[in-house]
């Protein structure tokens, strides 16, 4: 292999790894808005729930 292959291949192998680090960072965000949207959806069904009890 010359020169110009490998850092043809060592490219890929670079944008490989930064789509799998960038995918994981997606989920990882993905799963703190889930998470906080459940937690604010929780408390707002909370204030309406005591609010129409009172």
């Amino acid at each position: 292999m010359n020169a110009p292959e490998q850092d043809k291949q060592r490219n890929r192998e670079i944008a490989a790894n930064e789509a799998e680090r960038q995918a994981v960072s997606a989920v990882r965000v993905s799963s703190w808005a889930i998470g906080l949207a459940v937690i604010i959806g929780i408390i707002v069904v909370a204030i309406v729930w005591a609010w129409m009890t009172r």
